[in-house]
């Protein structure tokens, strides 16, 4: 969160900018979050993000990913059997479970976000009635969490842990020589 309790994102260290048009066939990300075309090597593009985006959602109203299991090939293997093999728990409403079944399609031209309506898409869906858009746009809405921060360097609302003292060796084997 930014001083005032708008999200912000950091972190873009698996981003990749793609044309319109352009696919890219690199295998990253965290296993949970990872769409059915990066599994298979189909080759991605944008929309593997609204298919995280429906992930998201539902570890955010539930606690857990939908797709999880204790090992990265096992949780591949329940992504694959798609999103309506898996139990929605009673207290997510119908309209989010629609949201995030119709973010989480396996045939990526089903994706919502993905069609000719775009992003525009996923904001007119139904759960989204009645939010305000523009007042998120210009910031201009009450968030539920402004954090007390005394500068834009603060980090004490984050978790704290202890200094790794220990040092890795160099790694000297010389499997890059011939790079």
């Amino acid at each position: 969160l930014d001083n005032n309790g708008y999200v912000k994102l950091v972190d873009f260290g698996f981003s990749k900018y793609l044309g319109m048009s352009s696919k890219t066939w690199t295998f990253c990300g965290t296993p949970e979050y990872v769409a059915p075309e990066i599994i298979l090597n189909k080759g991605h593009d944008r929309a593997v993000d609204y298919w995280s985006v429906g992930v998201l959602l539902f570890e955010l109203l539930t606690g857990t990913p939908p797709f999880n299991a204790s090992d990265p090939m096992k949780t591949y293997n329940i992504i694959l059997k798609g999103i309506d093999m898996i139990s929605f728990p009673s207290h997510v409403s119908r309209t989010a479970t629609s949201l995030i079944k119709k973010l989480c399609r396996e045939n990526v031209t089903e994706r919502l976000g993905y069609q000719r309506g775009g992003i525009l898409d996923i904001k007119k869906h139904r759960w989204f009635q009645g939010f305000d858009w523009e007042g998120l746009n210009i910031q201009c809405l009450t968030p539920p969490i402004i954090p007390k921060v005394t500068s834009a360097t603060d980090a004490s609302n984050f978790d704290k842990y202890p200094r790794e003292l220990e040092i890795p060796p160099d790694e000297d084997s010389g499997w890059d020589l011939d790079f």
